[in-house]
């Protein structure tokens, strides 16, 4: 499955199929959202939730490609991410894009 933030592919023709997304709702356990919290009395870079937010899009990304696969898909383009907080130590993570099938 080729992944590509671009809205072509150069030199590829594709039929688009459908608009694809994953979603998942992601959260640290109690200690290390208290750890951050008390991360943000000193400043600095909450690493806790940089991964959690990294673990997070490798989830929705994955979950994005399998619906994109599921509609026989060669590709997704026009791959986009956004984020929300849901609330503190939880992060909504979306994935989607275009998925499209190679001529």
């Amino acid at each position: 499955m080729k992944l590509v933030s671009i809205e072509t592919i150069p030199g590829q023709a594709f039929e688009v199929l459908d608009v694809v997304k994953g979603t998942v709702v992601y959260s640290k356990n109690l200690g290390r959202d208290f750890m951050a919290g008390m991360k943000t009395l000193v400043g600095g870079e909450i690493t806790g939730y940089t991964e959690m937010l990294n673990e997070a899009r490798q989830i929705a990304t994955k979950r994005m490609a399998d619906a994109a696969e599921a509609l026989g898909a060669d590709a997704v383009v026009g791959l986009r991410y956004a984020s929300s907080s849901v609330m503190q130590g939880a992060a909504e993570v979306i994935a989607y894009g275009t998925a499209v099938r190679f001529l």
